[in-house]
């Protein structure tokens, strides 16, 4: 689920949290009712490389998932032009309910973040309201992200925001949850992720939620085994959204075209 606000560092595992408590509203609040600069840079970054992309491989509609999709619309609607159906993923009961709600008509404040994609034309051809589009193709799942196991090969793009990092302070959870997202895509897949650089835990309301602390190396470590093409970028400064993280970082790439059931060892 993407998650991000402050916290005190408490040991603990993704099966420990309750994260039927996550609460979307004040996620929203605190994150995105407003566009936030960091955030309009990671949309523009995955904008050109989903748009880059498919101009060069243009096809017919696609699956998309967007993996621990939690209260945070973008990637889904980073995806839209070129998705039949897109997966928005969660483990939490309470974020599933706010993606559900937002399936018939999407609230106002991610029309800003629209605004950023729509700077390329693949995003304006879809009209001037995007919400019919995305009613069409959204389907709402309620699931871990650690059970994509068994449908491996799956979906032919996909994100990943603030999720493999934010769901516990494990580095082993934190690889795992990257091995199953990028497990989940086809062979030569675009993708692009998100993710808390050195954050120490945050609050959503009255909640604690763990978090892993990881650098920019730990992302393309955890990554480059299962992708043909790799990029990373640092973006923002510390403490901006809120206490106790160094700066967000984005990556996106394609899914190996080479991939086996065997990768990376393989």
């Amino acid at each position: 689920m993407d998650s991000r606000s402050p916290g005190d560092g408490i040991d603990q595992l993704n099966a420990d949290v309750a994260w039927d408590t996550f609460d979307p509203a004040a996620y929203i609040d605190h994150n995105y009712r407003h566009l936030l600069a960091e955030d309009q840079e990671i949309v523009s970054v995955v904008r050109r490389h989903f748009s880059d992309h498919f101009r060069r491989n243009p096809g017919r509609r696609i699956a998309g998932i967007d993996v621990g999709a939690g209260a945070n619309l973008y990637p889904a609607l980073s995806m839209l032009p070129w998705c039949e159906e897109i997966t928005l993923l969660d483990r939490s009961a309470a974020n599933v309910g706010y993606l559900k709600s937002q399936v018939e008509g999407y609230d106002a404040n991610w029309d800003q973040f629209w605004d950023v994609l729509c700077e390329d034309e693949s995003y304006t051809a879809l009209g001037d309201d995007p919400r019919v589009r995305f009613r069409q193709a959204v389907r709402v799942e309620k699931g871990d992200l650690f059970d994509l196991a068994g449908r491996r090969g799956h979906w032919s793009m996909g994100t990943m925001f603030f999720v493999a990092e934010s769901l516990s302070t494990s580095h082993t959870e934190f690889q795992g949850a990257v091995e199953s997202f990028m497990r989940a895509l086809v062979p030569g897949a675009p993708f692009a992720a998100a993710f808390m650089e050195h954050s120490m835990g945050y609050s959503v309301g009255e909640n604690h939620f763990p978090a892993c602390d990881i650098s920019e190396s730990d992302v393309r470590e955890s990554i480059e085994g299962y992708a043909g093409k790799l990029e990373t970028r640092h973006i923002g400064q510390p403490n901006v959204v809120r206490e106790g993280y160094s700066g967000m970082i984005v990556a996106w790439g394609l899914r190996d075209p080479d991939a086996t059931a065997e990768d990376p060892a393989g």
